[in-house]
């Protein structure tokens, strides 16, 4: 299985980078890849072995799923580790560098869809991410 990794770089520190990432109340306003989806709702045990969920949803409401993981390791606030269903592994870190935060996912990738697909539609959602951290501190 291989891996594909994204990354951004977040103008904020890695305290309310973290935040953002992983408090329900922020993985709702950010979590889609573009402006047609939305994340109606989310939950996050941040603990090993605790649950994540997110509810994703075309705004029209012709598609949604769930996404479903459980964590593997947590590290506040410089990494975590979570395993899907399909046993998918994905990592996230969170880097101080020079006032502003490098966030980097690394992810197994799926065999459905092909890779740069999957990239795509992953770096959108960070990009989205991203902007909704930086709107908190402009």
């Amino acid at each position: 299985m291989s891996t594909i990794t994204i990354k951004t770089t977040v103008a904020a520190d890695p305290e309310l980078t973290w935040k953002c990432y992983t408090d329900p109340e922020h993985i709702t306003k950010w979590n889609f890849a573009s402006e047609d989806w939305c994340c109606p709702n989310a939950e996050n045990d941040l603990t090993v072995g605790g649950v994540y969920k997110a509810r994703m949803e075309a705004k029209d409401g012709s598609f949604g799923f769930d996404f479903e993981a459980v964590y593997s390791k947590v590290d506040e606030p410089n990494s975590l580790s979570y395993t899907m269903p399909d046993s998918r592994v994905v990592t996230t870190s969170f880097q101080s560098v020079s006032g502003s935060t490098l966030v980097t996912t690394v992810f197994d990738a799926e065999t459905e869809n092909d890779e740069e697909m999957q990239r795509k539609g992953w770096q959108a959602i960070l990009d989205n991410f991203k902007k909704h951290v930086e709107s908190l501190t402009a």
